[in-house]
C-alpha cells in the first residue's frame, strides 16, 4: 500500500460528506480595496451558495454583514463560509485589508491551508499586501495570486506580477493571461488548456464560450507556457526528464507539478480577472481546487506536551485524538458567545468533552454551527480538517488549544501586533457604568489587539488599539452593540521605553514593624536587547541566595515595574534581567519584600543604564497625481518624514515614506486639502524608533496622563 492511500485509509470517516483530499482552507487576503469580498461574492455565486451577487458598494454583500461594514464599504471582521467546487469543500475565510484590523487576518491565517492573494491591477503590491503576504509567509501557507480589476484604467498585468517577484521575493508564475484590458478587457487565456475563455456578460459570466486563442496573443501563450514548464523543471523531476527529453508533457503531470511545487512554496500561480465584470473567477476557483493544499497535504501537526513541555506531534485523521484550535471569540446576538475553530485531528461532537489545557478546565461543547457568515447551520459533528462554530464553551481565548481529555496537546497560539493608540473612555451617565466595563470586557475577548486598563494615577479607564478607525469602530459598537453612550478623549500615542545600554543594582529592603520585619536583598543586571526580545527575567543565582519559592515574586516585580514604566509610565520594552544575586532572612524575609526590592533594583539598574523613549513609526504611502508630488513631499518633510521611494505609475505617482505616528493624527484632512482630494494614503505600523533628546525631555516634562 502506498503512503498516500495508507493515510487515505487512516484518515477518513465513513460519516464523511467530502473526502478529507478534497477539502481546502483558504483565505482572501489583500490591500484595502483590492476586491477580496466583492471576488468572495462572484465565489458564492458561481458555486450556487448564493442566488444573486451581493455588492460591497450597495450594502449587500453577504461577508460583510455588520453595520459598520456595510456603511464604510470595508471589511471589519473576517467572516467564514464554505461552498464546493469540482468536488472540493471550499472553506473560505474573507480577512479585512486595513491595516487596524490586521489581528483578523493573523488569527484567520494560523489556521488555513493556504490562501488566495488579491492585487489590484492597478495599485499593484501595495503596503497591506506586503504585511498579508508576511503573514502568510510566517505560517508557512501557499498562495495563489489574483491579479483584480483588470478592466481599470491603468492596469498592468505584466507590471503586478513584476512587484509579486520584487516586493515579495517569491516566484510568480502566469497561468493566465488576460485578453486586452481596461475598457478592452473581455477574457483570459488559459496557459494549460491553451484556449481563450471569453465571459458572457447577460449571464453574470457564470457562462462563458471557449475559443482558439486571438492570433496576436499566440506568441505571448507560448512564451508563458515555456516559462511555466522551465519553472517546474527546477524543482520537479518528472517535468525536467520531460523538458530534458524534449517529451510531451500532459496537462495531468503539467498540473500535478504545478500542485506539488505551489504546495512546497516554489512558485506563486498567477491568474488574472475582474471580480466586478465577473471575469476569471471560474479559473481561479480551478486553481484553488488543483494546486492549494489540502488537510491532507499538512499531516503532522506540531505541538508540546501541556506538563513537560516536550515536542510531540498528532496526525490529520478523523479517527485520530481530538485537536483543534480557538482562533476566533464572537458574541452572537442570538447565539451567545461563539468560539470559532479548526480542527486539526479528530472529530467534535455535540456535548462532548475537551480539555483546554491553558486552563487545565474541562469544557463541552454545546450547539455545533457550520458559519456562513452571520447564517449558521446546526451540525452534530465536525470532521478534521473543518472549520466550525461552538456555542458553550465558556473560558476559551483566541489561541487556546481544544484537545482530547485522555491525549493532551498544547498546538501553537497566535501571536499579535502591540497596540499603537490609546484613548481615555469613560461613561456619559452613572447607570451606564456598569455596562460599560462590562462591554469593554467582552470587546477585549473578541479583540486581542483591543486593550484596556486603568490608569494607576488618575483612575481613568484607557484604551488602546490598532489606529484611530480601529478605535472609532470599537466606540460605534459599544453605541449600537451594547446599547452604551461613552465620552472619549483625543487619541494619542502609545511611546514605550527601552534601556541604552547596561545597568546593575544592589537593593536590600528592610522595614521592621516592632514583630516580624520585612526583610529582603536583591542584585540583578539589566541590559538592553534587540528589537522583538520582549521583557526576559533569567536567575542566575547561585549557593541559594535567594530561596526558590521567592524567585517568581522577584519576576513579578521586575515584570510589573516594567509594564508600568521607569520614565514616563510607558511600557519598558525588549530588555532581559538578570538575577545575579541577594540575601534572605529566614524569620523576615517574605513574598512581598522581594517583590518590592526586586521593583526597586529594576527601577535602579535601568535608569543606571539610561534610558530612551520609543515612538511608534508607520509605513506610509501616499498616491498622488504629480501635480501634487512637490507638496506632498514637502508636508511629508514637515512631520519629520522619511521618503524612500517615489514610483510613477499609469494612474499616479506613489511615494513612500516612514513617519512618526504622532505627526500622522488627521493626515487624511491635510492631504485632501494639499491635493484637491485627489491623492489617498494607507498607513501601517513598521517600528518604533527613538524620539529626539528634545522630544523626549517635552514629553517626560509635560506629559498628560491619557
Amino acid at each position: 500500500m502506498s503512503s498516500a492511500s495508507a493515510k487515505q485509509k487512516i484518515s477518513q470517516s465513513g460519516e464523511r460528506m467530502t473526502a478529507l483530499e478534497r477539502v481546502r482552507n483558504i483565505g482572501i487576503m489583500a490591500h484595502i480595496d483590492a476586491g477580496k469580498t466583492t471576488l468572495t461574492e462572484r465565489i458564492l455565486y458561481y458555486t450556487g451558495v448564493n442566488y444573486r451577487i451581493g455588492e460591497v458598494h450597495d450594502g449587500t454583500a453577504t461577508m460583510d454583514f455588520m453595520e459598520q461594514e456595510q456603511e464604510r464599504g470595508i471589511t471589519i471582521a473576517s467572516a467564514a463560509t464554505t461552498c464546493f467546487w469540482q468536488g472540493c469543500r471550499i472553506n473560505i475565510i474573507d480577512t479585512p485589508g486595513h491595516v487596524d484590523f490586521t489581528a483578523e487576518v493573523e488569527r484567520a491565517l494560523r489556521v488555513l491551508d493556504g490562501a488566495v492573494a488579491v492585487f489590484c491591477a492597478v495599485g499593484g503590491v501595495q503596503p497591506q499586501s506586503e504585511t498579508v503576504w508576511r503573514q502568510a509567509k510566517k505560517y508557512g501557507i501557499p498562495a495563489v495570486a489574483f491579479v483584480n480589476k483588470m478592466d481599470r484604467t491603468g492596469a498592468d498585468f505584466k507590471a503586478v506580477v513584476a512587484q509579486i517577484r520584487d516586493r515579495l521575493d517569491s516566484n510568480p508564475v502566469p497561468l493566465a493571461l488576460p485578453i486586452g484590458s481596461e475598457e478592452t478587457f473581455v477574457g483570459v487565456i488559459d496557459i494549460i488548456g491553451v484556449r481563450a475563455l471569453i465571459y458572457d456578460r447577460d449571464s453574470l459570466g457564470s457562462e462563458y464560450s471557449e475559443r482558439a486563442i486571438p492570433l496576436e496573443y499566440v506568441e505571448e501563450t507560448t512564451r508563458a507556457r515555456d516559462y511555466l514548464i522551465e519553472c517546474l523543471a527546477e524543482t520537479d523531476d518528472v517535468i525536467l526528464e520531460a523538458f530534458l527529453n524534449e517529451g510531451h508533457i500532459s496537462d495531468a503531470d503539467l498540473k500535478g507539478a504545478i500542485r506539488r511545487a505551489t504546495v512546497a512554496g516554489d512558485i506563486v500561480p498567477v491568474v488574472c480577472g475582474s471580480a466586478f465584470k465577473n471575469k476569471g473567477v471560474q479559473l481561479l476557483l480551478d486553481a484553488v481546487a488543483d494546486y492549494l493544499p489540502s488537510p491532507m497535504d499538512i499531516w503532522d501537526i506540531h505541538g508540546h506536551d501541556p506538563k513537560t513541555g516536550e515536542r510531540m506531534s498528532r496526525h490529520v485523521g478523523d479517527a485520530q485524538p481530538f485537536a483543534a484550535l480557538a482562533f476566533k471569540v464572537g458574541t452572537d446576538p442570538f447565539m451567545g458567545r461563539l468560539v470559532y475553530f479548526r480542527v486539526y485531528s479528530g472529530t467534535a461532537s455535540q456535548g462532548g468533552k475537551v480539555l483546554n489545557p491553558r486552563t487545565g478546565k474541562i469544557e463541552r461543547f454545546g450547539q455545533l454551527l457550520q458559519m456562513h457568515a452571520d447564517r449558521r447551520e446546526q451540525r452534530d459533528k465536525i470532521f478534521s480538517g473543518d472549520i466550525a462554530a461552538a456555542v458553550g464553551l465558556k473560558d476559551v481565548a483566541t489561541g487556546d488549544t481544544l484537545c482530547a481529555v485522555d491525549a493532551p496537546i498544547l498546538l501553537a497560539s497566535v501571536s499579535f501586533p502591540e497596540p499603537v493608540v490609546s484613548m481615555a473612555i469613560e461613561p456619559r451617565t452613572s447607570a451606564d457604568r456598569d455596562n460599560l466595563t462590562e462591554a469593554l470586557s467582552t470587546l477585549a475577548i473578541e479583540d486581542p489587539t483591543f486593550r484596556v486598563r486603568v490608569d494607576a494615577e488618575t483612575g481613568q479607564t484607557i484604551v488602546s488599539a490598532m489606529g484611530e478607525l480601529h478605535l472609532e469602530i470599537l466606540r460605534d459598537r459599544l453605541l449600537r452593540d451594547f446599547k452604551v453612550s461613552a465620552n472619549v478623549g483625543r487619541p494619542q500615542v502609545a511611546y514605550r521605553e527601552r534601556l541604552k545600554g547596561i545597568g546593575e543594582a544592589d537593593v536590600k529592603f528592610v522595614r521592621q514593624f516592632g514583630g516580624r520585619g520585612q526583610y529582603a536583598h536583591v542584585v540583578l543586571r539589566a541590559e538592553r536587547c534587540e528589537a522583538g526580545h520582549g521583557v526576559r527575567v533569567e536567575s542566575k543565582v547561585t549557593s541559594g541566595a535567594i530561596p526558590r519559592d521567592f524567585l517568581p515574586n522577584v519576576e513579578e516585580g521586575i515584570r510589573e515595574v516594567a509594564a508600568s514604566g521607569v520614565l514616563a509610565g510607558y511600557p519598558v520594552m525588549d530588555v532581559h534581567v538578570d538575577i545575579i544575586g541577594g540575601s534572605y532572612h529566614p524569620q523576615d524575609s517574605t513574598e512581598l519584600a522581594f517583590k518590592v526590592a526586586a521593583s526597586m533594583a529594576f527601577k535602579q539598574a535601568a535608569e543606571k543604564a539610561g534610558i530612551a523613549l520609543m515612538e511608534p513609526v508607520m509605513r506610509l504611502e501616499v498616491n498622488t497625481p504629480e501635480e501634487h508630488l512637490g507638496d506632498v513631499i514637502g508636508d511629508i518633510s514637515g512631520r519629520r518624514g522619511q521618503v524612500t521611494e517615489v514610483a510613477s505609475t499609469a494612474a499616479a505617482v506613489s511615494v513612500r515614506a516612514y513617519v512618526p505616528l504622532g505627526r500622522i493624527f488627521g493626515y487624511a484632512t491635510a492631504l485632501r486639502s494639499l491635493s484637491r482630494g485627489r491623492a489617498t494614503f494607507v498607513a501601517e505600523p513598521s517600528h518604533f524608533d527613538d524620539v529626539s533628546e528634545t522630544e523626549q525631555n517635552d514629553i517626560v516634562g509635560h506629559r498628560t496622563i491619557i
